[in-house]
């Protein structure tokens, strides 16, 4: 498969070859398949549910690095009264000019709890990283004098490179029990195979898009 053939081409994300084969594996996700599968959970999969806010890695990215006097430019267009729920996909690049990174986990701002939640799939990697972002996030959205930061158990990887799946499984699996619940507090864990399938599924998933289009 050629690396920059064009193989989907869907809303803001576009995929090429050299995604499927990332898909493929045993290998790390990259920003744009997660970008890709945030935005379909937005659109297709709840339907574009106002109480839910899929941010992308390039938008998260720009939050985590920039000051916070100066956050309000990514953040303000995307603030909605509505919208309990906000999930980022948080990378531990700490580059400014360039994606990239070695570890993916996901953060969650609930409003209705007043909290952040941070799930990681290697426990303590990126929480100097989650408790910088969810400090702005608390301040930016006027929680800070009462919020707080959570980080409950998570499902945790086996391998070096499943990161991402992880934050697919996890990010899905929260959305539906906080949209049940209203609430992320006690939300289980995903099953395990979840995360064994979930490259396959995504892939069935593109393909699936691909014929529609």
């Amino acid at each position: 498969m050629d690396g920059n053939q064009v193989i989907l081409n869907y809303h803001e994300s576009l995929l090429r070859g050299s995604d499927m084969r990332l898909l493929q594996g045993p290998s790390w996700l990259n920003d744009t398949i997660i970008s890709f599968y945030f935005e379909y959970l937005e659109i297709d999969k709840f339907k574009k549910n106002p109480a839910l806010l899929f941010v992308p890695p390039q938008v998260t990215q720009c939050i985590k690095i920039t000051p916070m006097q100066d956050i309000g430019i990514f953040l303000d267009p995307l603030r909605m009264e509505s919208q309990n729920f906000i999930f980022f996909a948080l990378n531990d690049n700490e580059q400014t000019e360039c994606s990239g990174g070695t570890h993916w986990s996901l953060l969650v701002l609930s409003h209705p709890e007043k909290t952040v939640f941070h799930f990681d799939s290697s426990r303590g990697a990126n929480q100097d990283q989650a408790i910088e972002l969810g400090e702005k996030l608390l301040n930016y959205y006027d929680l800070s004098s009462f919020g707080s930061f959570s980080e409950p158990r998570a499902l945790q990887q086996t391998n070096g490179y499943d990161c991402g799946i992880h934050v697919l499984c996890n990010v899905e699996n929260i959305a539906h029990y906080a949209l049940r619940f209203k609430k992320i507090e006690g939300c289980p864990l995903p099953d395990k195979e979840s995360v064994y399938f979930k490259r396959r599924e995504i892939l069935d998933l593109i393909h699936k898009l691909r014929h529609l289009r």
